[in-house]
């Protein structure tokens, strides 16, 4: 011990002999100036690991590139004139916006105006890639069902529960069908099943993310929230994340373009609140690995949503029908929550999701409430907002009013269909789907992404540039989905293309023979756009004229 004391002290004595000339100022700052170069280090570190030194070197040389005198302006200028292309001629019909209530009010001219405005859109029926999944006139047979059973309830607004008691109950039973679906009645579901409707498959996954966020938050503590999904996964995953504050850890598809549950694996931490696994995902109509995410999700104690936006009125039946389809539901072990979207397969009117979760210790968490008082606001809180002047006031998901019209809208869809309706039109769009992608194998240079499960059939080509293929397409009237990574199309088949899948396959062959012999964009085409954002390696540039695109449009 004596021996350790006089060793200390020899070097106390020697490390104030050798500061003793140093200047106090320095001292003092040294150590301040070390703590923040560390911090520096460590931030570029964590952003190395969070977007790959590629990435981060590219941004570093943009931002140099931009400071040199003259660059800004040019890349602005090239930007504006990308936004006006984009546009293709909509700033001219914004010119002619009306801007002030007419002095009168012209009753008389309303639906007429109304109907010339609409004899303006596009011809969508039968050519576009999802959109429209009704069949049929709109002013009759289903089509006309559901608009009738809006226009009885359009007055309505489910906040007012204790007024429109009616909605209340439709939503409950469109909610609890929906859950039917997908696995509530099975045994390994747990038996407790919820949900609620709401506006689309954007709020529902919102409300997911939100809901896991705050339950892993009691559950775990984490105050760090961070979520892993694909690269397949919606945008919808992004836009929840820049909301609510989680980090977002994206990782690449496997060679089969699916969600590579190793790659998942690698990428929990301690601030993992959830995984996320589609059913099928928007680009190529592939089912995810859910089980396998699901036993991963188990074994971390970590939430997993299925995003079945696009499945859930398809897969199953398609699964009644024979159609080899892997587990997705509530059945598989792990699942905590999943979204569907009746506006889509259910054929329900636009403006109709569900959003579910496995039990109500979960959805409790979706309720967004402020508990205020003790000095504060408190964080990721659950219970109703008892201290506002205005009294008792609680709601279940984003939007406060909402419209009844589309819950009754939603409830008359599935009645009227019922199991027999939706395995009757789930065969016939199966069918069809196959077809397509057999006949995009038939076409000479085109092939088919990875193996579809359902009725989204993504193709691309090496032979020619299928951004061009898109561009003769839409010469012809169609409406496709241009995808990136790899460069693609796809067509999403609803029942409005069962009557006429053989014309799109002639007029695909067709776009392809022209651009094989006329190779090169067309007058006004986008594939010289859409190529160029795909090979554009600073992605935040494509995001600033996605966002200028916007801020001109709205």
């Amino acid at each position: 011990m004596e021996a350790a004391a006089e060793l200390a002290q020899r070097l106390r004595a020697a490390a104030n002999e050798r500061l003793a000339g140093q200047e106090p100022l320095l001292l003092v700052a040294a150590p301040l100036l070390a703590l923040l170069a560390a911090r520096a280090v460590h931030a570029a570190a964590a952003d190395v690991a969070d977007r790959g030194l590629r990435t981060v070197l590219i941004t570093l040389a943009m931002a140099a590139v931009k400071l040199v005198p003259g660059v800004s302006g040019y890349i602005a200028a090239e930007k504006s004139k990308v936004v006006e292309k984009l546009q293709s001629g909509s700033a001219s019909s914004k010119k002619n916006l009306r801007t002030e209530l007419p002095a009168v009010g012209i009753p008389d001219r309303v639906i007429g105006d109304l109907q010339a405005l609409k004899d303006k859109d596009v011809r969508w029926q039968g050519k576009c890639s999802g959109t429209v999944y009704i069949a049929g006139s709109e002013s009759e047979g289903h089509f006309s069902l559901i608009n009738k059973a809006y226009s009885m309830f359009s007055h309505t607004n489910p906040l007012h529960q204790d007024v429109f008691k009616s909605v209340a109950q439709l939503e409950a039973e469109v909610v609890a069908m929906t859950a039917a679906l997908l696995g509530s009645k099975e045994k390994a579901s747990g038996g407790q099943i919820c949900g609620n409707m709401t506006s689309g498959g954007t709020e529902s996954i919102l409300l997911a993310v939100k809901t896991s966020r705050d339950y892993m938050q009691s559950k775990k503590g984490i105050t760090k929230p961070e979520m892993i999904i694909a690269e397949s996964a919606h945008s919808a995953y992004d836009k929840a994340a820049q909301y609510f504050n989680i980090k977002v850890r994206r990782v690449p598809v496997n060679k089969e373009f699916l969600a590579d549950v190793k790659g998942f694996k690698r990428c929990i931490n301690g601030n993992t609140i959830m995984m996320v696994g589609s059913a099928p995902g928007f680009p190529h109509g592939l089912i995810d690995p859910i089980e396998e995410l699901g036993e991963l999700a188990s074994q971390y104690g970590i939430c997993l949503h299925v995003d079945l936006c696009l499945g859930g009125f398809v897969l199953p039946f398609a699964r009644k029908l024979g159609y080899p389809i892997p587990p997705f539901d509530f059945s598989v072990k792990g699942v905590t929550s999943i979204s569907t979207d009746v506006h889509k397969y259910g054929l329900a009117p636009k403006g109709t999701s569900t959003v579910l979760y496995r039990n109500h210790a979960i959805r409790k968490h979706q309720f967004v409430a402020v508990a205020s008082g003790n000095g504060g606001t408190q964080l990721y809180t659950t219970h109703a907002l008892t201290e506002w002047t205005g009294g008792l006031y609680i709601s279940p998901t984003m939007a406060g009013s909402r419209p009844g019209g589309l819950v009754a809208g939603a409830w008359a869809a599935m009645m009227s269909l019922g199991l027999n309706g939706y395995l009757e039109s789930t065969g016939k769009i199966m069918e069809v789907s196959k077809k397509i992608q057999k006949g995009i194998d038939d076409i000479s240079g085109l092939f088919v992404i990875g193996k579809p499960d359902m009725t989204v059939v993504a193709f691309g080509s090496d032979a020619v540039d299928i951004f061009e293929v898109n561009d003769i397409m839409s010469s012809k009237g169609w409406h496709l989905n241009a995808l990136q990574r790899p460069n693609s199309l796809h067509i999403c088949v609803t029942l409005q293309h069962t009557a006429i899948y053989e014309e799109f396959l002639k007029d695909l062959e067709d776009s392809v023979d022209t651009v094989k012999a006329n190779p090169g964009p067309i007058s006004g085409g986008m594939a010289p756009i859409y190529g160029a954002a795909g090979k554009m390696p600073d992605r935040g540039t494509v995001k600033e004229l996605l966002v200028e695109f916007m801020d001109s449009s709205c």
